[in-house]
This record gives structure tokens, C-alpha cells and sequence, in this order.
């Protein structure tokens, strides 16, 4: 940090600062404070009155400024003052005076009120008249000051993430690639899935089997990250067989992607990363939106109000719910959908809070279809029956975050959720080697309860005037037990270029299995962030994870059961090469066991290990509000399972390598321009396999280059007229391979999406949204001898009140 340096203006905010420095490690958000001090003088006006204060944990920088804007007065501080120190919450209804006290409470910082009632921040002078800073001044609103609990509904920028560290600290300082699509963005997009939501990321292909809506299909890095790598508010969604339901995005408000190995925080998953939702929360002012979408067989309700239960009440409350009557572009297909969200915040102090998060989710919707070899026909074709084309999910949610600053130092967090998940998985489909022959009939009726739970501990101290440490210690536990009974049969022939339907008579089912998964995971975790000398921040974490795996298979009377352990580590080293500029370098290990059954693999089950070299530089430029990224990495997966055709059984020598560059952008430009940009170049290549070969060959459905770009402007409105906004973007993927084999090569393809929106007035505006504008025809895998292509273009047409 350079002082006397020229400061960052964030336009998101509004805000105007006038600084010569700020805090190295702050989001760069502007200072509003107060420091505890019986001689201080008072004016008569906002530091003695009382006001109802919301300022979460955060550092000094940022917490004053959100002080100054909830006591409506201003705050001057030397940047150098408040470099390294961390604030605590306040939140309630009490004396400004008070508010002030506790955010200085051992910072070593004192406070005067000047004649004009100007508040200014100083450092405690001793008995030997030690010279005072000169001061700085800052002005800013509650928005400047990125607190990652907050929706952001105002930019595609986020500064902060909790997701990357599990702490509070600015993306700038993190030493990992961290993407983050904020409330504005969807919104924006109108993002209709988890898929849509992360499709303009580096590092991300979604939608890898197109028309197919079971599941939410992501690969970061190359590796797929489907199954283990979906987190909501920090606590793991895993899917281990077919039972899981599909996120409401309407009900997020902040989607995080965390790219390269994370097992020392996060415990068992892929190498590639993970994504982390984030749900709406309680906010403490009164707002709320009502709306209607629709288009081609499409309608959807929707509403969502928040604010404080009542008058200086410690509880505020969210509600969100969803109602959708829609079809999908695939013949008799549907997508109805139910959503109810209720959440409560209490806060009955300034160290404590406590968030209920709840929720209910009903979907009815249909598979869609790989075409199998043979087959040209219509991408919309069905060739199933109508009423055995079931992927239906009924989903519960309960669950609690909890926070406690036990002294101006220490912090504890727990956080916590009940799942319970009901799945009906009905289908018919064509034999992808004989297509005129029998169709194949398959069913799944499972059942999913999960429980998971973090504790945490944070300890954040300036051990002197060199290094400041934030230490977190953690102990998680998840509980998963998934029961699923299957059926599998056939059905009658059809023909595919002339489909009649024969109904559930002409299905013939026989029972094959009764299955029982249960999953206990342990983990203990600890991470250092210390940074020295205010430009460089290291980070050091390790993790010990312990896995009790039972697979219970009721039908036959037979149990595996397989315990897992490992140990794994991270490094990272972030240098401060200026105030907008830093440069990184990490190590990290991932960890992921095996589910199958032991008979098939006589040489024993290990789990899959991961490890990743990762250098990057991220830009935060301070005269607008933007972040821009760049990353190398090298990452690579051993004991990868592969199917060994002249066994018959399943062997753990895979070894896959996929290295890479990640170039992002992101950027709000006032309130008339958005944008973002991405591109991802992969070079990945199998290292190893159970079929020589392979080895030297490019995996399946990996492609060599992928690059995003969206862009919205603005037009302001003139007299009568509203603002008007127009957005587009294109989502492009390269060339891939078929199979391990390299045996077919698929042709890349470009998408466009459009958006328009028209504020008919300060409360209603009008939006139509469309993705793949131009219906480009593709096919976005060809995976198990079936074709599966992406899907045609939607528009669709959004009404919104807004208060």
C-alpha cells in the first residue's frame, strides 16, 4: 500500500472518495467511525442521537463508512490508522456515540467531534504528545461497503467472498481464482437454473447434456464436479446416486465458483472446484418485488419481501416464493415449479446473530434425451411415453447460521442444515445400439436425509506492527442416507420418425434392486492468514478427513462398508504489488473417495487424490468498479477409476493432467454499463488408463478453448420516457472429443443471448429476455452412444413491481 496514494471510487455505490489512502486489506470501501473517549467532544447533533445500526464484521475501512451512513454524519481517518484492523458487528438501536465505541473498542483509535459535527478518527495520543495523522476523508453509502452476507443488486463486481478462505476477506487479498455472480447479474440474465447462472465464467463449461434437466451439469477445470462439488451457504449439496433436487436460483442471491483443489477447507470433492450458493437473506429495510414471466408455455408467479418484523425489532424476515406452469422444448416435457422460502434474522445484541433459512421445493419436470446413433430427426422429438417421462422432486430445507463475536478478537459461527429429499424418476427410452428394436424402461423411487453442520472459530489479531493473523479453526460433520429402490424393464417398439404411444400398458418393469448409502464425514480443519508488512498474505491450511461409507444393499442381503481417511494441505502466498494490483501463488490438494460396489474392484478401492500449482493476478482498479483476473494453473487426478474391458472389472490407474489459462473481467460502469468477459484455454490430456490406447489422449468433452462476453448499456430516460436497457452476449465452446478414445471429433458452437428492459416507471419495468436468440442447432455431447443436444432458444417476458 502506497500512502498518500490516490483512492479508489467505486460508481457502484454512488460513493465519492476523497482519500490519499485506504487499508491494503479492505474491499477499498470507504471509512465512517467512532472510537470510545469520555473527553470527546460531542456536538449536539448525530453522534448523541440514536439510530438503528446494521454493521457486520468487517474491516475498520469499510465498517466506518457504513457507520457514517447509518448515523448520517461524516468521518475523516488516515488510511494508515486503519490498515490491519478488523471491526466487529454492531447491530441494533442505540446512541451513535455507542456504535462508535464498540467499533473502536481496542483498536488503540480515538475520536473528536469538530464545530460543523464532523467526526474525526485518531490515533490515541500519549502523555509525551505524540503527533496525530493527518486525516482522511471519506464519504460513502451502506452499499460501498461489500459485506459477502449482502446481496449485491447494483453490480456484476463483488469485492468480497466468504467462500475462498471461509473467512471475510477481499477477493484481491485471496490466493485462489474465485469468480463470483452477484444478484445483479442474474437478474439481469434472468437466469432460469444453476447451469444458465455460471455459463459466463472462466474455467466453467455448463450445460455439458443440453436438453437433459435432471441435474445441474458443471465442469471446472476440466473435471466434472456434478456430484461432489455443490455447496449452498458453505454446507455440501452431494449427490451419490440419482436422489437430489435442482437449486431455485430465484431464491439465491449470490452464486460463488472457487476454482482448483479445495479439500483442505472443504473436505472430499473433485480437483476442479466448486460452486456455493448463496440464499436470500433478511434484510433490516423494508423492500420487496412482485412479478410475472412468461412466453410459449411458460407462466410464472413470483414475490419476495423482506424488512424488520416491526418498529426497533430485533427480528427482520424474508419471504420468497415461486409458483410455474411451463413446458420445455423437447415434445411432452414439462417444468412446474413450487417454491417457498421463509427466513428470520435475530439479532439481540451487537455480538450476536442468529439466521433461520427454510425452505420448500416441488418440481415436476421430464428428463430430456440423447439421440441415439442412426436417429436425424427434430432435436424436440420424443421417444418415450408421455405419461412414464417423470423427474419429479419434492425438497425440504431447515437450517440456522449462527454468530457470535465472543470479544473484539474472537468470533465463533456455526452453521447448519436438514435436508430431506423424495425423488420419482419414471422413463422410457430407445436401445442406443438397436434404435428400432425394444425401448428400454427404467424407474428410481429414492429418499434423502441429510444433515450437515460447521463450527467455527476465528481469532483475528495484530500480533505487532508487522503482522496481523487471522487464524479459523473448524469441525464439520455431514450425515447423508439415501435409499433408493430401482426398477428396470422394456417397453414396445416405436417408430422414431413416426412415434404412436402405447401408454403404461405396454411397460414391463421388474424390480432389480433395494439400495441404502450412509455417509458419515468427519473433518477438522485449520487455516492461517497472515499477512506481514501489509503486502504480502500468507495462507497455510490443512484439513484430516474421516469417511464412514455403508452400502447396504437390502434386496440381496449384502453390506460394503469402507472407512477413508486423508490429510490434506494448502499453501498460498498473495503479494500487494500496489493498492489495486496483487499477485498470487497456491498449492492445494483434493480428495475424493470412490462409491461402487468392492466385488467389482478385487484390487481394492482408494480414494481419488488431486493436486494443483496455481499462479494469478487480479486488477482492482480504483477510479471504477471492476476486477479483473488472470490465472495459470496444473492440475492432476490419480487413481482415477476406469473400467478394465479385459477384466471385466474396474482398475485405479487413471491419471488425468489438465492445465490451463483463465482470463476474466468483470464491470459496472456507473449505472448505465455492465459487463463481463471470459476465456479459458485447456490443455488436458490422460496420463494414464486402463486402456494403453487412450494414454496421451485428450478426456472426453474437454475443449481446448471457451470464452464468454455479455455487455448491457443504459440509455437514460428523458421526460415521460423510462430508462432503457439493452444487453447481449455470446457463450462459446471449441472443438472436444467424443470419447477417451479421441475416436470423433464435435464441432464447437457459439450461442447468443439477448436481453431488453424498459422501466415503465420508478416501481415497473418490463424485461424480455432470450437465450440461444439465433436457435442454433448443436450438439453439446455425444456421450453413451446417444446425442445430446442443447437446447433451442426461449424468450421470455418479465413484469415486475418493485417497492
Amino acid at each position: 500500500m502506497n500512502n498518500g496514494g490516490a483512492a479508489r471510487l467505486q460508481k457502484r455505490g454512488r460513493v465519492v472518495v476523497i482519500a490519499s489512502a485506504l487499508m491494503m486489506t479492505t474491499a477499498l470501501a470507504p471509512v465512517v467511525l467512532f472510537a470510545p473517549d469520555a473527553n470527546a467532544q460531542v456536538s449536539a447533533g448525530g453522534i448523541n442521537a440514536e439510530h438503528t445500526f446494521d454493521i457486520p464484521a468487517q474491516s475498520l475501512t469499510s465498517a466506518l463508512a457504513q457507520f457514517g451512513v447509518q448515523a448520517g454524519v461524516q468521518v475523516t481517518v488516515d488510511g494508515a490508522l486503519a490498515r490491519g484492523i478488523d471491526a466487529p458487528t454492531i447491530n441494533g438501536t442505540m446512541r451513535a456515540s455507542t456504535a462508535l465505541e464498540a467499533l473502536l473498542r481496542g483498536s488503540g483509535l480515538d475520536y473528536d467531534v469538530t464545530s460543523d459535527g464532523t467526526v474525526v478518527i485518531e490515533a490515541v495520543t500519549s502523555s509525551a504528545g505524540e503527533e496525530v495523522l493527518d486525516t482522511l476523508r471519506v464519504e460513502a453509502n451502506a452499499a460501498e461497503a461489500s459485506d459477502p452476507t449482502k446481496a449485491i443488486t447494483d453490480s456484476f463486481v463483488a469485492s468480497r467472498s466468504r467462500t475462498a478462505s471461509k473467512t471475510d476477506t477481499p477477493i484481491l487479498d485471496d490466493s485462489a481464482a474465485v469468480s463470483v455472480v452477484t444478484e445483479k447479474e442474474m437478474e439481469t440474465r434472468n437466469v432460469q437454473d444453476l447451469q444458465q447462472a455460471v455459463s459466463y465464467t472462466a474455467g466453467v463449461q455448463a450445460g455439458e447434456y443440453g436438453s437433459d434437466v435432471r441435474y445441474d451439469y458443471v465442469r471446472i477445470r476440466g473435471f466434472g464436479q456434478t456430484n461432489l462439488g455443490t455447496y449452498r451457504d458453505g454446507l455440501s449439496s452431494r449427490i451419490y446416486n440419482f436422489t437430489t433436487s435442482r437449486p431455485e436460483t430465484y431464491g439465491l442471491q449470490q452464486v460463488d465458483v472457487l476454482k482448483g483443489s479445495t479439500s483442505s477447507l472443504f473436505g472430499m470433492n473433485g480437483p476442479g472446484g466448486l460452486v456455493n450458493m448463496t440464499t436470500k437473506r433478511p434484510q433490516d429495510e423494508a423492500s420487496g418485488e412482485v412479478l410475472t414471466t412468461f412466453g410459449e408455455n411458460h407462466l410464472r408467479g413470483a414475490g419476495d419481501v423482506t424488512g424488520p418484523v416491526g418498529e426497533n425489532s430485533n427480528w427482520s424476515y424474508r419471504l420468497t416464493a415461486l409458483w410455474q406452469d411451463a413446458e420445455r422444448g423437447q415434445d411432452y416435457s414439462q417444468d412446474d415449479r413450487i417454491y417457498v422460502a421463509p427466513a428470520f434474522s435475530y439479532t439481540p445484541n451487537t455480538d450476536t446473530k442468529l439466521t433461520i433459512l427454510t425452505s420448500y421445493s416441488d418440481r415436476e419436470s421430464g428428463l430430456g434425451y440423447g439421440f441415439p446413433a442412426g436417429i436425424e430427426t427434430s432435436r424436440d422429438a420424443f421417444f418415450g411415453e408421455p405419461n412414464f417421462n417423470n423427474f419429479d422432486t419434492e425438497e425440504t430445507n431447515i437450517g440456522y447460521e449462527l454468530s457470535h463475536q465472543i470479544n473484539d478478537k474472537l468470533e465463533f459461527r456455526q452453521n447448519a442444515r436438514y435436508t430431506h429429499v423424495d425423488l420419482t424418476y419414471e422413463t422410457v427410452y430407445l436401445n442406443d445400439t438397436t434404435p428400432l428394436g425394444n425401448r428400454y424402461a427404467f424407474a428410481i423411487y429414492g429418499e434423502l436425509d441429510r444433515f450437515a453442520i460447521d463450527n467455527q472459530l476465528q481469532y483475528d489479531t495484530a500480533i505487532n506492527d508487522t503482522f496481523d493473523s487471522k487464524t479459523l479453526v473448524g469441525l464439520d460433520y455431514n450425515r447423508d442416507q439415501n435409499r433408493e429402490r430401482r426398477f428396470d424393464g422394456t417397453a414396445s417398439p416405436i417408430d422414431p420418425y413416426n412415434p404412436s404411444y402405447c401408454g403404461i400398458s405396454c411397460i414391463n418393469l421388474n424390480f432389480t434392486s433395494d439400495t441404502e448409502i450412509t455417509q458419515a464425514a468427519y473433518g477438522l480443519y485449520a487455516q492461517e492468514q497472515l499477512t506481514i508488512a501489509d503486502d504480502w498474505i500468507a495462507t497455510v491450511g490443512g484439513r484430516f478427513d474421516y469417511v464412514q461409507s455403508d452400502t447396504d444393499t437390502i434386496s440381496s442381503g449384502t453390506t460394503d462398508e469402507r472407512d477413508d481417511h486423508k490429510f490434506t494441505s494448502r499453501f498460498g502466498l498473495t503479494y500487494k504489488a500496489t493498492n489495486e494490483v496483487s499477485v498470487y501463488g497456491n498449492y492445494s490438494e483434493s480428495y475424493q473417495p470412490v462409491y461402487s460396489s468392492l466385488a467389482s474392484r478385487p484390487d481394492g478401492v482408494k480414494p481419488q487424490e488431486g493436486t494443483q500449482y496455481e499462479l494469478g493476478v487480479k486488477y482492482q482498479p480504483e477510479a471504477i468498479d471492476a476486477l479483473f483476473t488472470a490465472a495459470v494453473f496444473d492440475l492432476t487426478q490419480e487413481n482415477v477409476s476406469q473400467y478394465d474391458s479385459g477384466s471385466a472389472t474396474y482398475k485405479q490407474i487413471g491419471e488425468i493432467n489438465s492445465r490451463g489459462l483463465e482470463l476474466e473481467g468483470k464491470m459496472s460502469l456507473g449505472e448505465q454499463t455492465n459487463m463481463t468477459v471470459a476465456y479459458t484455454f485447456l490443455d488436458a490430456e490422460i496420463k494414464d488408463d486402463a486402456t494403453a490406447a487412450n494414454i496421451g489422449n485428450r478426456p472426453a468433452n474437454v475443449p481446448k478453448h471457451q470464452a464468454s462476453a455479455w455487455l448491457d448499456y443504459t440509455i437514460p430516460g428523458q421526460g415521460a420516457l423510462g430508462d432503457l436497457t439493452l444487453g447481449g452476449g455470446v457463450r462459446f465452446v471449441g472443438e472436444r472429443q467424443r470419447n477417451d478414445g479421441n475416436t470423433e471429433t464435435l464441432p464447437s458452437n457459439s450461442v447468443f443471448d439477448a436481453a431488453i428492459n424498459y422501466a415503465v416507471t420508478d416501481d415497473v419495468s418490463l424485461s424480455v429476455n432470450a437465450t440461444n436468440l439465433l436457435d442454433r442447432e448443436y450438439v453439446s455431447s455425444n456421450t453413451f452412444g446417444s446425442r445430446y443436444y442443447g437446447e433451442g432458444r426461449t424468450v421470455l417476458a418479465t413484469l415486475k413491481y418493485s417497492w
